[in-house]
């Protein structure tokens, strides 16, 4: 009876068990535990869940009657019976358990119910955004508004932007949404201040991590190179060895760096008390999901290697490379150097390797290496500097006057 009873479970354990294989719908993951461990807060949502992943999390428990009064107003608003949003839902059940890595622990019912609140919240929020007259909601103040936008960005609390969408366009069509405009524009519109390079709703994304990730990205891609000859010198480095560092004001994305020598230009980049969950959200979702398509980790390895100290900070703020809203460099420096922990590219950005290998050659030049060490040993500080030229210039006055007495003699 016993072996028998062991047959059953195991027969029970293979039925219930998953294949392991990858689904192709697979766009939303939990940050992996190397990096999580990191900077948990930069990973976990303040204020809402999303998704299934912090579902259930006690700290975030209130703003859940708050999803129930969104529900209301969007199934009120809807132009569709609730019955048919509801259909849609459970229609969509398996393409949304598909779109997260992990396994889901819960049964059809619960997630239909979950996805489907989560959905009209995010819904109606956006469309708070669209319609001023909804300002009064308890939603808009602006600290909790701000907080939830942040949290809709993290890669953990996620929903498939294409349910979102399905859902939305059932909601109101096309033909009878009024003065509402397409999902997509709405998304563009509500996390419109990350999208600095103005950027048109006609990409495809996975989700609002995905968006973010576009934002900072050029609109062609380059290709990658298998090398690992990064950059080996600092901002202050560079600037000693004759580096011309500028700003640039011709291209507003991110990661576009140009050198043509002396000149190195990189775009402004703010650093804010938002950048770091930023940052780091958007290179989990690189190492997850784009592994082999790192372009915002290539350009932080290169930031990584251009600031090691407070120094170095302070030389990419006074070319307002770097604008310091935390006022302190010794935290930007610590900041930045903490980003790549952790952090694995296979291949990399082809235009950076090319950057970084003419500004190792440039300071591995012998005239501008003595020039990077004529400077750090002798004009570390203005002081240092004139107290330098004059012992260069006294010299100069002893070498003549020896001159000139031996002449005198001859």
């Amino acid at each position: 009876m016993e072996d028998e009873a062991i047959s059953i479970d195991i027969k029970a354990m293979i039925e219930i068990s998953e294949d392991g294989l990858l689904s192709p719908l697979c766009c939303i993951y939990r940050v992996p535990p190397t990096i999580r461990l990191l900077k948990e807060e930069a990973y976990t949502p303040k204020v809402v869940s999303i998704g299934p992943f912090h579902h259930g999390d006690k700290r975030l428990r209130g703003m859940e009657r708050h999803k129930e009064i969104m529900f209301k107003r969007f199934a009120q608003r809807a132009k569709i019976g609730l019955d048919s949003l509801v259909n849609l839902a459970k229609q969509s059940e398996p393409m949304v358990r598909a779109s997260y890595f992990e396994s889901i622990n819960y049964n059809k019912k619960c997630l239909v119910k979950l996805v489907l609140v989560d959905s009209a919240f995010i819904i109606e929020l956006f469309i708070m955004g669209h319609e001023p007259q909804t300002k009064g909601d308890k939603l808009s103040q602006p600290r909790l508004a701000e907080d939830i936008r942040d949290d809709l960005l993290l890669l953990e609390n996620q929903l498939p932007f294409s349910f979102l969408e399905a859902l939305y366009n059932m909601a109101f069509p096309h033909d009878r949404r009024g003065d509402l405009p397409s999902f997509l524009d709405l998304t563009y519109s509500y996390f419109g201040r990350h999208n600095e390079q103005e950027l048109g709703p006609n990409h495809k994304i996975q989700h609002f991590t995905d968006l973010l990730r576009l934002f900072y990205l050029r609109e062609t891609q380059l290709e990658r190179n298998p090398s690992n000859d990064m950059l080996r010198y600092s901002a202050n480095e560079l600037q000693e060895a004759g580096v011309k560092l500028e700003v640039s004001t011709s291209n507003k994305c991110l990661l576009d760096l140009e050198f043509s020598r002396p000149v190195l230009k990189i775009p402004q980049i703010h650093v804010d008390d938002k950048t770091e969950f930023l940052f780091r959200n958007m290179m989990a979702l690189e190492q997850c999901h784009y592994p082999s398509e790192t372009y915002f980790c290539d350009y932080i390895a290169v930031l990584d290697n251009l600031i090691n100290t407070n120094k170095d900070v302070e030389v990419l703020a006074h070319e307002k490379i770097i604008n310091n809203l935390l006022g302190d460099a010794n935290e930007v420096a610590a900041l930045i150097n903490g980003l790549g922990k952790n952090i694995t590219c296979y291949g990399f950005n082809e235009k950076l390797l090319i950057i970084s290998k003419s500004l190792n050659e440039f300071y591995e030049d012998p005239w501008h290496k003595r020039k990077a060490t004529l400077r750090k040993d002798y004009c570390k500080t203005p002081w240092q500097t004139v107290a330098s030229i004059a012992g260069i210039i006294l010299l100069i006055l002893t070498i003549i006057q020896t001159l000139c007495s031996v002449l005198q003699v001859v």
